[in-house]
């Protein structure tokens, strides 16, 4: 077992690609080649994290929060940053991080609190764009079937709930091979004209390149054609936030002890209640105040996040309840989701969740 195999499931399940611009997410410390002695799922990476992690014997930590968001110039041990690194490199512990892309995907951050509510009928709040293409190839009516599947197994027709999705159109196509071709229908130096069908796929950009590798594995042609078209139609599986119902409505105050209960709480900062039941609920793990526009043009009751500003609040504007729960509380669930992924692909290796709470906030309740 090596870290690589670990980190291929971790990106199986939150593709890199939908990380933020200004994130880090992947492999910060560590060599993927190397075998890994075990895994430990934290939230943040501090010193009683690699502490926990060398007794357990674990080499690999995967976090959500990445313990180096921008470049540095010198690795000293001024900051608490410089000496976690200084101390996984001695230690021989490798950092990787799964953070925005983990939030962007449906079944990800956000499903945790989610699932944690009971919440049905689940979509992302502010689905992405610019993240799927369409691929156009054309085939010979009789080998249809056998290049879609190639392309299904690689990825493609996938649209929300459903899969191995396509639309294909019988035509004529034609082609004259010269002396150096080798058709493997018709004669060199013969125009031909084939039954074809024109076959449409929608691929997500991130596994185009693998996409494309099995369209020519598949293909009868020894010189295929095919179309990549970009497309700015919304992404269903792929943005921010959550937005979902609850199985039976529910006065506000009473949904506020409930969710103070299923997650945990300590307390709960929120909006003036606005008179209306609380059903449609919106959901933002971590900080979400650039999602309340979102939230209110989606018609949600209430939405939950973490780090609102004093005027961000105002935003409320009596249309939806607010309701700050606190960075770490929101976003507390995520080492229990990494590691039911990671258990389901390797349940017979040493993954482990971490009994260190790194909450830096503290609440004084008398």
């Amino acid at each position: 077992m090596t870290i690589k195999h670990i980190i291929d499931v971790l990106e199986n399940h939150a593709p890199p690609y939908y990380q933020e611009s200004y994130d880090n997410t992947g492999l910060i410390i560590g060599e993927s080649a190397n075998n890994c002695t075990g895994v430990l799922c934290c939230l943040d990476i501090t010193k009683e994290i690699l502490e926990e992690a060398k007794s357990t014997h674990c080499n690999l930590i995967v976090a959500h929060h990445p313990i180096l968001f921008t470049g540095i110039k010198s690795i000293t041990g001024k900051s608490y940053v410089e000496q976690i690194i200084i101390a996984a490199i001695k230690l021989d512990i490798a950092l990787y991080a799964i953070h925005t892309n983990l939030d962007n995907v449906l079944h990800g951050v956000n499903e945790t609190i989610a699932a944690k509510l009971g919440l049905i009928n689940k979509q992302i709040l502010l689905p992405k764009t610019n993240t799927l293409s369409k691929l156009v190839t054309y085939v010979p009516v009789h080998k249809t079937e056998q290049v879609l599947n190639a392309l299904f197994e690689a990825g493609a027709g996938n649209i929300g709930a459903y899969s191995e999705a396509s639309f294909s159109s019988v035509g004529v196509g034609s082609f004259k091979g010269s002396e150096n071709s080798n058709p493997t229908i018709g004669s060199k130096g013969v125009r031909e004209q084939v039954e074809e069908k024109r076959v449409e796929v929608l691929i997500p950009n991130y596994r185009q390149e693998k996409i494309i590798s099995a369209l020519l594995q598949a293909h009868p042609y020894e010189e295929v054609a095919y179309d990549i078209i970009p497309l700015s139609n919304v992404n269903q599986s792929i943005g921010s936030g959550l937005i979902g119902h609850l199985a039976k409505p529910m006065q506000a105050a009473d949904f506020l002890g409930f969710l103070k209960e299923s997650l945990q709480l300590p307390l709960i900062k929120h909006t003036a209640f606005t008179g209306q039941h609380i059903e449609k609920v919106a959901i933002c793990g971590g900080s979400g105040s650039f999602l309340i526009p979102s939230a209110k043009k989606a018609g949600a009751d209430i939405f939950i996040t973490a780090d609102i500003r004093y005027h961000a609040f105002f935003d409320a504007e009596k249309e939806l309840v607010i309701a700050d729960i606190g960075h770490w509380e929101s976003e507390q669930y995520v080492p229990e989701q990494l590691f039911a992924v990671l258990t389901a692909n390797f349940p017979n290796f040493a993954v482990l969740k971490t009994t260190v709470n790194t909450n830096p906030v503290r609440y004084y309740l008398g």
